[in-house]
């Protein structure tokens, strides 16, 4: 799961209703698109890279994660700090990153249920998206603060039980390594990730100015990458081929 830590506080901003950045929406929605194809071009980096030589993905791999979350820590910070000449750069370098790490659970898919499901995962993030962008900015206060509150507490427990899932897969396989487990695990995330693709049409003019589009950006970003993943995750387990990315 790509890194999300700015998700439980845009929700605690998201209980004040005063609109701060208008715009930020409109000015965030082609980079988000951005990252989403610089995202696809990590991904058929990575596939590319499975298929030719696995021996040498599992290392880049693991260098790729490292240097995708130290690119999401700094950029987060120049993002909100409107830095946006800094942070657009840092943040082309973590969309394509994203996508090289993402790229083992895309392989899984292909070979487990075929490549029909990632277009079948993508196009119900799309269909996610365009009902949310036309819902999401017309909530009420009451409707998007009690969602809100929803789904920080679903993020804590879906945390909590995706470590446990590790931890457990780690020590009793058998027992936290089925695809019971990762069925329950992948439906919920499926639903949290679509209840928050909405959420974050509201909390973002409540969070972010106008000038911080790029800090919206990239939290409706991670919120698309984290639904997609997830509607993977779901299609594999309910194929019988549960396991984590």
């Amino acid at each position: 799961m790509p890194a999300s830590s700015n998700f439980n506080q845009a929700i605690r901003d998201a209980q004040t209703s005063s609109i701060v950045g208008p715009n930020v929406v409109q000015k965030a929605l082609p980079y988000v698109g951005g990252g989403m194809v610089l995202t696809s071009l990590g991904v058929l980096a990575g596939v590319s890279l499975i298929a030719t030589n696995p021996s040498l993905f599992q290392p880049l791999s693991i260098v790729a994660l490292i240097a995708e979350l130290v690119l999401f820590f700094i950029a987060t910070s120049a993002a909100n700090n409107a830095n946006n000449a800094k942070a657009l750069p840092l943040l082309t370098g973590f969309s394509l990153l994203t996508g090289f790490t993402l790229s083992g659970i895309v392989a899984l898919a292909i070979g487990t249920i075929g490549i029909g499901s990632v277009g079948t995962a993508a196009l119900a993030t799309g269909i996610t998206f365009v009902i949310a962008s036309y819902t999401g900015q017309r909530m009420s206060d009451s409707v998007g603060q009690a969602l809100s509150g929803v789904v920080g507490l679903g993020l804590i427990g879906l945390l909590i039980a995706m470590f446990v899932q590790l931890i457990g897969g780690f020590f009793a396989p058998g027992v936290f390594g089925g695809s019971g487990l990762e069925l329950m695990i992948a439906g919920f995330g499926t639903v949290l990730f679509v209840a928050m693709s909405f959420l974050d049409f509201y909390t973002m003019p409540r969070r972010y100015s106008d000038d911080q589009y790029l800090a919206g950006a990239l939290g409706m970003y991670l919120t698309y990458i984290n639904l997609f993943v997830f509607i993977l995750r779901l299609m594999i387990a309910l194929q019988g081929g549960g396991r984590r990315n």
